[in-house]
C-alpha cells in the first residue's frame, strides 16, 4: 500500500485510511508469511526461495486485492495467469555430461552394455521441482561420470508411456517428479523419492549431499574407475605372449 497509489483504494478500516492494513489483513499476511517459511525449509536454492516468496506475495496480492473490490481481485487474477502462462522460467542450459533418452532409446541403451551403471532422471519441463534439479543434476554429472557410470534424462511428461513403464507419475498430487533411478546390470536397483503403498512419493529433498548419501555415488564411481580401467589401458596379453616378450629380451 503506496502512499500515492492507495489514496483511491475503499478500506474496511475505522478511521479510513485506505494506506494501512486492518486487523484481517495482518492476519492473512502473517498466516501466508508462515507457509512460505515453512516451504522454504525443503528449498534447496536461492532461486526456490524466492521463488516462493513471490509465489505467495502474488497469492497475498490476490485476497487483499479481492477483500477490496472484486473487480479488482479478478483483474489481477487474470494478469497473473497470463503472465504465468507467458513468461516461463528459463530451462538449464549450462555444461552437463548427460544422455537424452527418448522413448524409443532409454531400454536399448540400458541393455547395450550391463557393465555401465546409468543413474537416470525422469523429469518434465513443466516441473518447477525438475527445473530447480535440474543444475545439480548437471553438476553431479560433471563430477562423477566415467566410461562404467553414465547420467541420462527422459522427459516422460513429452514421452508419456516412459512414465508408465517405470512406473513414474507425472500427475502433481503424487509428488514423483522428479524421479532418480539407479540402474545396474540394466536393472533398477532403487529409486528416489521411494513409493508408499498408496503410490504415493515418500518426502525427499533433492539436494546434491543427498543424492551422494543415497546413491553412494563414490563408491560407484569408484568401482567404475576400476572396472573400466583395463578396457582403458587395452587388451591384456594372454601369458604366453607376455613369457615370449620376456624371451626376447634375454636374448637381446
Amino acid at each position: 500500500k503506496v502512499p500515492p497509489l492507495c489514496r483511491g483504494l475503499p478500506s474496511q478500516r475505522e478511521d479510513g485510511n485506505p494506506c494501512d492494513f486492518d486487523w484481517r489483513e495482518v492476519e492473512i499476511l502473517m498466516f501466508l508469511s508462515a507457509i512460505v517459511m515453512m516451504k522454504n525449509r525443503r528449498s534447496i536454492t536461492v532461486e526456490q526461495h524466492i521463488g516462493n516468496i513471490f509465489m505467495f506475495s502474488k497469492v497475498a496480492n490476490a485476497i487483499l486485492f479481492f477483500r477490496l473490490d472484486i473487480r479488482m481481485g479478478l483483474l489481477y487474477l487474470t494478469l497473473c495467469i497470463v503472465f504465468l502462462m507467458t513468461c516461463k522460467p528459463p530451462l538449464y542450459m549450462g555444461p552437463e555430461y548427460i544422455k537424452y533418452f527418448s522413448d524409443k532409446t532409454i531400454d536399448e541403451e540400458l541393455e547395450r552394455d550391463k557393465r555401465v551403471t546409468w543413474i537416470v532422471e525422469f523429469f518434465a519441463n513443466w516441473s518447477s521441482e525438475c527445473q530447480s534439479f535440474a543444475p545439480i543434476f548437471a553438476d553431479l554429472s560433471l563430477k562423477y561420470n566415467c566410461s562404467g557410470l553414465h547420467f541420462g534424462k527422459v522427459d516422460i511428461g513429452r514421452y508419456t508411456d516412459v512414465s508408465s513403464r517405470y512406473k513414474v507419475s507425472t500427475s502433481p498430487l503424487t509428488k514423483q517428479l522428479p524421479t532418480l533411478i539407479l540402474f545396474q546390470g540394466g536393472t533398477e536397483t532403487m529409486r528416489r523419492p521411494q513409493i508408499d503403498k498408496k503410490g504415493r512419493a515418500v518426502s525427499w529433498t533433492f539436494s546434491e549431499e543427498n543424492v551422494i548419501r543415497e546413491f553412494n555415488l563414490n563408491e560407484l564411481y569408484q568401482k567404475a574407475k576400476k572396472q573400466s580401467k583395463p578396457r582403458d589401458e587395452g587388451p591384456e596379453e594372454p601369458p604366453g605372449a607376455q613369457a615370449a616378450a620376456r624371451e626376447t629380451k634375454k636374448d637381446k
